[in-house]
């Protein structure tokens, strides 16, 4: 089982960061339903952390509050594209210190959230918007899962 001593501080950071700013590329892709989409964010740890035991890589990832550095992105565009890197590059870490088990679980959790963000509040009439659709497809493939 892979741990956070696994990882540089540098490294690990990136780890922790990549899920919540996977909520936070959904959340930035459509107006309205901030207040409840970010909550989802926090609902996607709690949820993953009542699971504890099935990933000991996860269970550390999720112990932690979720966090974004405010400030970081100037646009929403720019968020996009600077958090689709990270997605990428903490999976890769994930593929290089972990087993394919923790990668994949790791994965499922960081689209779970991002699903969950999405579905937090109706735009439109709809559960989700094309625009967070389309931001959960993209996530998906920096993910590296298969279809969407």
């Amino acid at each position: 089982m892979t741990t956070k001593a696994a990882f540089s501080p540098t490294e690990w950071q990136l780890v922790l960061e990549a899920p919540p700013t996977a909520g936070m590329i959904v959340l930035s892709a459509s107006h309205g339903g901030m207040f409840r989409e970010t909550f989802a964010i926090s609902k996607a740890y709690v949820e993953a952390r009542a699971q504890h035991g099935d990933s000991e890589l996860l269970d550390e990832i999720v112990a932690s509050k979720p966090r974004v550095e405010r400030g970081k992105y100037h646009s929403p565009e720019e968020l996009k594209d600077h958090g689709l890197d990270q997605i990428r590059d903490a999976v890769a870490l994930i593929e290089t210190k972990g087993t394919p088990q923790e990668r994949d679980d790791y994965g499922r959790f960081v689209l779970t959230l991002a699903n969950k963000v999405a579905a937090a509040h109706k735009e439109g009439g709809q559960n989700v918007s094309p625009a967070e659709t389309e931001a959960i497809k993209e996530i998906t493939e920096a993910l590296g899962i298969a279809g969407s």
